[in-house]
């Protein structure tokens, strides 16, 4: 079955890049999916399958059933939301929303699993059992799509044995893949901070509570929660991105907004340290004559590959690519939605390299350049078919 998947793979490479390129010229943002569903959809339709729609709001969910399809089921996810991120690259696929952008490859995992859809429905006599394919929402947005999936019974009739995603990985090259086993992404927590003082001429700054030096010496300070108060085990990342201190070069304002990201991989650290940064960010504002509004949105937990599942995973991907290509990542401290599934069910998270440095396809996701090297779609649509069938058959 190896040499046809491949074969099947190759054979629909130009619908799937035909696919990934419509999907990058019309990206659409979290839980705003809307045509992007539709597409999904009426793509599944003509395959000759059934899409169940509207799960999440814009979530897509389709099962293949082979022989006996009862007897086991193993799920698929890809998402499809993009960012507002201005598209940069010039080609002919470049996105045609402006300020909207696939740049996070949610377009490559979309149209890699239509391309599985396809190859699954061409082998549905040759297998055993059942594949559900699940279109996502909203992975790049609190509350994250998947949780909203889960909600909405996407894991439920028939519950799922176990579940693969994959990812773009645009520091892997193409016809690569990565895999690790147990913690593999961190959890993510949004930090917004409002420090208040009161403002007033920069010349005489002791009629004034300034708010901008506060705010400096809150961020300084607030790195203690890695370097003194985490534990040195547990990975942890404290950044802040976003100040705005809306004055002038002789106005001190009255206010100063803080936006940051919290991440680590031990929910019981985790706790600990949303309850030490607001007690450390109260006192330190306090003590400086001001006050403050400390708000963590909390986001997506981290992310824990089953270790069994994994290992088989890695071990079907040096059946299909070879052992030269499949690599052992290390720990990312990037989020994902796909954490809540592994929550619930074993499950892979895994990557699929993108990467080719003599195309000049080497910008990171997120990033308005990010493109990828279009041979990796079969590649992914080939390979997501065969850890499903190769899952379906373990006891």
């Amino acid at each position: 079955m190896l040499d046809q998947i491949k074969s099947l793979a190759n054979q629909y490479s130009e619908e799937i890049i035909s696919n990934r390129r419509h999907l990058h010229m019309h990206p659409e943002l979290s839980f705003h999916e809307k045509k992007t569903a539709r597409f999904v959809a009426d793509y599944i339709r003509q395959i000759g399958l059934t899409p169940q729609e509207g799960i999440a709001d814009t979530g897509v969910v389709v099962l293949i059933e082979g022989k006996n399809p009862e007897s086991k089921t193993v799920a698929l996810r890809a998402d499809m939301d993009a960012l507002p991120i201005t598209e940069a690259n010039d080609v002919p696929y470049k996105s045609l929303n402006e300020g909207v952008m696939h740049a996070c490859g949610h377009d490559v995992h979309t149209s890699s699993l239509l391309g599985t859809a396809k190859i699954l429905h061409a082998l549905r006599d040759q297998f055993e059992g059942s594949v559900k394919l699940v279109f996502q929402p909203g992975e790049e947005k609190i509350p994250g799509g998947a949780s909203l999936m889960i909600r909405d019974g996407v894991l439920q009739n028939p519950a799922p044995n176990g579940m693969f995603g994959q990812h773009v990985a645009p520091n892997i090259p193409v016809g690569k893949v990565g895999f690790r086993e147990g913690l593999y992404m961190a959890s993510t927590d949004e930090i917004y901070i409002k420090v208040k003082g009161k403002g007033g001429h920069g010349a005489m700054p002791e009629y004034n509570i300034d708010p901008v030096l506060i705010a400096a010496h809150l961020i300084v300070s607030l790195q203690q929660i890695v370097s003194r108060n985490a534990p040195p085990k547990i990975p942890c990342v404290l950044s802040f991105g976003k100040v705005i201190a809306n004055g002038a070069t002789n106005v001190i304002p009255n206010e100063v907004y803080i936006e940051g990201t919290f991440r680590t991989m031990d929910e019981v650290w985790r706790e600990k340290a949303h309850k030490t940064m607001v007690k450390m960010a109260e006192g330190i504002v306090e003590a400086m004559g001001g006050s403050c509004e400390f708000e963590i949105r909390k986001g997506y937990p981290f992310l824990k590959n089953h270790p069994e599942l994994t290992r088989r995973a890695k071990n079907y991907a040096i059946d299909y690519l070879g052992a030269e290509n499949v690599l052992d990542l290390d720990i990312w401290m990037a989020g994902e939605d796909f954490a809540f599934y592994t929550q619930h069910t074993d499950a892979c998270f895994y990557r699929l390299g993108t990467r080719n440095e003599a195309r000049g396809i080497i910008s990171s996701v997120h990033t308005p350049t990010f493109d990828v090297d279009e041979a990796a779609l079969p590649l992914g649509a080939g390979l997501m078919t065969w850890l499903a069938l190769n899952e379906l058959k373990t006891v």
